[in-house]
């Protein structure tokens, strides 16, 4: 008898371990399968070459879905998602401490921004550097199906980032 209560101890303190690890999201499951297909306009609306110190002041380009259906059931799920940070506000340690994660680099300020069912709101309290912004990260926290509205973009999405890491390709 003595092994199976102590198996039934392990698993009950296993458990909760376990239940805590993130699940990895991909952005396409954060569309709702039955979803119309979007076609996001991915034009640029500026010759970039042209625009020299000029594109930092260029104004923002428009949403084209900024009202797009969002994925109920991911209402407080422990998640990791990988993406782009859009620094929304700066501590004066220079770190983003508010961001819009986005999956792919330059949305919301070279493009127009992606639907609102592919950008999250994302608050921190450590935040990540400014001159580090360039890479993707993962993003870890439970995330909420709540919009928000800024001033680059709405989003479907909102998270508290429990852990923020550089993204890497696993070997």
């Amino acid at each position: 008898m003595m092994p199976r209560a102590l198996l039934a101890l392990l698993l009950l303190v296993a458990l909760p371990l376990w239940a805590a690890e993130p699940k990895d999201l991909t952005w396409s499951e954060m569309i709702p399968p039955d979803a119309a297909p979007e076609v996001p306009n991915m034009t640029p609306l500026h010759d970039l070459s042209q625009m020299g110190n000029a594109l930092e002041s260029a104004p923002a380009a428009k949403q084209d879905l900024p009202d797009a259906p969002v994925v109920k059931s991911l209402d407080g799920q422990n998640i990791r998602l990988p993406g782009y940070i859009v620094p929304l506000e700066v501590s004066e340690e220079g770190r983003t401490t508010e961001f819009l994660l986005v999956p792919y680099f330059g949305a919301c300020i070279h493009v127009p921004p992606p639907p609102s069912n592919q950008i999250v709101h994302v608050k921190s309290e450590v935040g990540v550097k400014l001159d580090e912004l360039y890479q993707p990260y993962w993003i870890e926290g439970a995330l909420q199906v709540k919009a928000s509205t800024s001033e680059l973009a709405d989003a479907g999405y909102q998270m508290e980032a429990d852990k923020i890491y550089v993204y890497e390709l696993p070997e």
